[in-house]
């Protein structure tokens, strides 16, 4: 589980980077697919990855709209400012949360019952998802996609560091 998020938190990051070269124009260029820009969908990972793991904790969740984050450096800050506790979270995982369960109240009333390993695998896929989306969006705008791949990250406790 770890593995996975450190992954996704260091493909983020270069899709940052690769973001900074990006005119706003383009970043805000309205596309199909995702959250309709390359900047929204990216701030939409942002505030899922920490809704869920707060949601975990019995926290709130966040609710704040993109409109006030309309800029890669705001982005990146919220970014910043989030993954503290998220990471925190995440680095205390242990096997015995796998189980858990977590009730989630839908928008209709109804109770759905998950595991916390279920959230938190579906916090992972949500992310790479949205990534295969800038992938796209990255060749319309003729540049080459950050790398999907997680070997040679040195992600593994036996890579060289």
């Amino acid at each position: 589980m770890q593995t996975l998020f450190r992954y996704n938190w260091m493909v983020r990051e270069d899709w940052y980077r690769l973001c900074e070269e990006l005119s706003e124009e383009e970043l805000l260029q309205n596309r199909t697919g995702g959250m309709g820009s390359i900047l929204h969908t990216l701030f939409h990972i942002v505030d899922v990855e920490w809704s869920w793991i707060r949601l975990l904790q019995g926290k709130t969740d966040f609710q704040e709209s993109f409109d006030n984050y309309k800029s890669l450096n705001k982005v990146r800050k919220l970014d910043a400012e989030f993954h503290l506790e998220v990471e925190n979270f995440v680095n205390n995982w242990d096997a015995s949360m796998e189980n858990q369960l977590f009730y989630d109240t839908l928008p209709d009333g109804r109770i759905v019952t998950d595991t916390w390993g279920e959230v938190m695998g579906h916090t992972i896929a949500h992310e790479i998802h949205h990534i295969g989306q800038l992938s796209i969006w990255a060749r319309e705008l003729g540049r080459k996609p950050v790398s999907a791949n997680l070997i040679g990250r040195g992600l593994s406790s036996h890579s060289k560091k």
